[in-house]
């Protein structure tokens, strides 16, 4: 029962098999939670605001502010996406105005920290490099060092989600 993994097909053939190993033997969920055992608890828009100001402030002070930062829900399933950015040109008065918002797909609430730092990370990259060339991977490592390592961990649990429906219990509310 080989399975199709198409958030990893621009991976090497060796890693495609031995996620797909995992998949066939019902593992793939376990190796995750065993790499990434914690969720986070940035549980809300309110503290993705901060955690995200707070990646900015540390790595990007020069950059454009951010008007909206949000969780989203339709991110994953309208756009084929992860996260958002976005740069909302307004006319006031004479003068044009430039809002830049960033979304968070809600995919990412009940995940461990790595990954939606890694999300963050990608989306903050792009306030100063808007296409995704080497000088925007070069930031995205600057804020991450591991970033293509958590990247590819994404792409697995992505993986997992679309086969198993769920991978990571969500955090209980105490």
């Amino acid at each position: 029962m080989s399975q199709n993994l198409p958030y990893l097909a621009h991976y090497p053939v060796h890693l495609q098999n031995e996620i797909r190993q995992l998949v066939d033997a019902n593992k793939l969920g376990d190796w995750l939670r065993s790499r990434y055992p914690n969720i986070h608890k940035v549980a809300n828009d309110n503290d993705l605001r901060d955690y995200t100001m707070s990646l900015k402030n540390q790595y990007l002070k020069k950059t454009a502010p951010l008007s909206k930062i949000i969780y989203d829900s339709k991110i994953h399933i309208v756009n084929h996406a992860l996260g958002l950015h976005s740069y909302v040109s307004r006319v006031q008065g004479g003068k044009l105005k430039s809002k830049n918002e960033l979304r968070v797909s809600t995919l990412f609430k009940n995940t461990p920290e790595a990954f939606l730092n890694m999300i963050v990370v990608h989306e903050l990259a792009h306030l100063k490099e808007k296409q995704h060339n080497k000088a925007f991977y070069q930031l995205c490592q600057h804020m991450l060092p591991e970033y293509h390592q958590v990247e590819f961990d994404v792409r697995v649990y992505l993986t997992e989600l679309e086969r198993s429906g769920s991978v990571f219990t969500p955090m209980s509310k105490t």
